[in-house]
């Protein structure tokens, strides 16, 4: 599920420093910060419909375990918050496409005995992709994560040739859904735009929209990347991940792909310091994630009650992810446990000690790859 979340699609704007605090008194604040609401209940709402319309749906038909497949395409709504209209709609269309393509591909591959191998160059070949994309078309949020999430988990749910077009459609129908609704929402703010213009009850909500549209064309411009950094910032991406999936793979860990999506998680940012702070609040969030994810897994939900808490859950994820990454962990991880484990059942005992070995592995290579391949001065 949203790893789903989400990762951080804006990162705290302000990071306060105590007097006389040193630069790990600095590291501390910028854990502990919190970034601004920022119309986060949008997202939020956008989000929990665009998986909720799905799962009912699978609820429906009794094919919840395809909820993987759902989820994946349900990413899209995650995307351009910052975004408005034409601008928003491509974006949503771009990824809508690559997360259909990536989970179809992953499902071959799942096809295959060695599937896990197969996996970690591909998974690399996708962050490097995604890195690109993101680099050169101002992906908000950026990075690879969601391309590499939506690859590696369905790889490693074991398939049958029968199973790709199943979730292909799936993923392309959920896929739309999140596009239409994220259209939905830019097309109603443009109406209170209108109202506003004039001076009527909409004219506070069309400042604020006015606002914000102009403070995503800022943030586009200030996102746009060096031809030598989009190159750098790729392959660090598919090093970290091609290292993580390959060292997970070979210990025999299982769901390797948890390794491989941490160890993008740091790479997302450019400088070391930023990476640090994006790997600490992946492992503390994902700690207390852990403690999270095994009360709900012992409560064996199922049907209706399993698909209004992860509702809930990508809902709050989305909430919080924006503010502060490591809060956000605290739903994203139960919610990602949920749908794996209703994927492909495992002992929960296993399921939770996997996700933590492998963030700690892959949050370990990201950092350890990034301070290598850092910008000189």
């Amino acid at each position: 599920m949203p790893e789903v979340t989400t990762e951080p699609s804006r990162p705290p704007t302000t990071t306060p420093r105590r007097p006389g605090g040193g630069g790990g008194g600095r590291l501390r604040d910028q854990l502990l910060a919190l970034g601004p609401h920022d119309g986060a209940h949008r997202v939020a709402a956008r989000a929990g419909v665009s998986i909720l319309v799905p799962l009912l749906v699978l609820l429906a038909a009794g094919r919840l375990e395809w909820a993987l497949y759902a989820t994946f395409g349900a990413f899209a709504a995650l995307y351009a918050r910052d975004r408005g209209g034409a601008e928003r709609r491509r974006m949503q269309l771009t990824l809508a496409t690559l997360l259909v393509l990536a989970v179809g591909l992953g499902t071959i591959v799942a096809t295959s005995p060695h599937r896990a191998w197969l996996a970690v160059p591909l998974a690399a070949g996708a962050a490097a992709l995604g890195s690109t994309l993101s680099d050169r078309h101002a992906w908000h949020p950026p990075g690879a994560l969601f391309l590499v999430f939506a690859f590696g988990a369905t790889a490693s749910v074991p398939s049958t040739a029968g199973d790709v077009p199943v979730a292909l459609g799936v993923a392309a129908a959920s896929a739309a859904l999140a596009v239409v609704v994220g259209g939905l929402g830019a097309a109603v703010r443009a109406r209170l735009v209108g109202s506003g213009a004039a001076g009527g009850p909409g004219a506070a909500v069309g400042a604020q929209a006015a606002a914000g549209a102009t403070a995503g064309a800022t943030a586009v411009a200030a996102a746009r990347v060096a031809p030598t950094d989009v190159r750098r910032h790729a392959l660090r991406a598919a090093l970290g991940v091609a290292l993580a999936g390959a060292l997970a793979t070979a210990t025999g860990i299982g769901h390797p792909y948890w390794a491989m999506v941490s160890a993008v998680v740091p790479l997302a940012a450019r400088d070391p310091r930023a990476q640090a702070v994006r790997g600490l609040h992946r492992l503390l969030g994902t700690g207390v994630g852990l403690l999270v994810a095994a009360a709900l897994l012992g409560l064996d939900l199922e049907g209706l009650g399993l698909v209004l808490v992860v509702v809930a859950l990508q809902v709050g994820a989305e909430l919080l992810v924006g503010r502060n990454y490591a809060l956000a962990l605290v739903a994203i991880t139960p919610l990602a446990l949920l749908m794996v484990h209703l994927a492909s059942p495992v002992p929960v005992g296993t399921l939770l000690l996997d996700r933590a070995v492998e963030t700690l592995l892959g949050v370990a290579v990201g950092l350890a790859v990034g301070r290598a391949l850092r910008r000189r001065p």
